[in-house]
């Protein structure tokens, strides 16, 4: 586990949903090749949405940008190893 490593960059997030986000990261990434960017963002999406209801989004890369609208409180953007992780529960419509 590389827990503890991750380097936040900008959140909303409530502390313990940023561990879980972290965390959920982390097993992505022993259990996924680093280049495997889809499977590591599937893996972390499918945990959240198991945890935190369905709607979660996130892209996982080493390089990107993008404009999105979130659910107040959902949204973290950080760094793990050679990668960028974003995750985000969009907003309701």
């Amino acid at each position: 586990m590389l827990e503890g490593k991750a380097m936040v960059e900008d959140t909303d997030m409530p502390a313990k949903m940023q561990a879980q986000a972290m965390a959920a990261a982390s097993r992505a990434l022993d259990r996924f090749d680093v280049l495997d960017c889809r499977s590591i963002a599937a893996h972390i999406k499918k945990e959240f949405d198991t945890i935190h209801g369905p709607g979660w989004q996130c892209v996982v890369g080493s390089s990107f940008g993008c404009y999105f609208t979130h659910s107040k409180g959902s949204f973290i953007y950080f760094r793990l190893e050679s990668l960028r992780f974003l995750i985000f529960k969009g907003a309701a419509a």
